[in-house]
């Protein structure tokens, strides 16, 4: 399914799709790193944010 970018908020905000160049740029961005640790990120532990982001600042494995 494509990202329907005329529907933003909820869900699509807690969500990281690194498929889509501006959200990974974005998002890396936003969470200071690169795009390819953040692709890593999200392979370890899916596309929810929050997980993202607390497993990129060592609180999950």
């Amino acid at each position: 399914m494509s990202d329907d970018k005329t529907q933003s908020g909820g869900q699509d905000r807690t969500r990281i799709n690194v498929n889509e160049d501006y959200e990974l740029r974005d998002w890396s961005r936003k969470l200071g790193v690169t795009p390819e640790a953040l692709k890593r990120a999200v392979a370890a532990v899916g596309t929810q944010a929050a997980a993202v982001e607390a497993h990129l600042k060592g609180g999950q494995r």
